[in-house]
């Protein structure tokens, strides 16, 4: 590998409907598009960053065993976002149309965090930890 390679490893959420995806990322999260292929008749698949944080999204496509949570009932990973104000993350997502499934408190454990769903199935858990 050459020096300037690194490791990375960069999550790809499946979703329906990809291009919507992209933009309630954008308003949710404040995610920038870094790259784009497709379209949302024949799927789409796209780069994203959230303040450096890279992950992909690709329309769900059945004949490559590439399911959405919406196709299985629910997902199998939960993404942890870590941010320096959850608080206010958390309402940007919800205000963008996230639903809550636990609002942001301070747990015993050392962490400020609270857990949403995105409209495409997704669960998001919001937080950083305490100093």
């Amino acid at each position: 590998m050459p020096d300037s390679a690194k490791t990375m490893l960069s999550p790809m959420l499946s979703v329906r409907q990809g291009a919507q995806a992209i933009e309630f990322y954008k308003a949710a999260f404040g995610a920038d598009e870094l790259f784009r292929i497709g379209d949302e008749g024949k799927g789409v698949v796209a780069q994203m960053s959230i303040g450096g944080a890279e992950f992909w999204l690709a329309d769900e496509a059945p004949e490559y065993l590439n399911f959405s949570p919406e196709s299985l009932g629910g997902g199998t990973v939960r993404m942890v976002l870590v941010v320096a104000d959850p608080d206010a993350m958390f309402a940007r997502a919800v205000k963008a149309g996230a639903k809550e499934i636990s609002p942001v408190e301070s747990k015993e454990y050392g962490w400020r965090v609270g857990r949403v769903v995105d409209p495409f199935g997704h669960h998001w858990e919001i937080g950083k930890p305490l100093e």
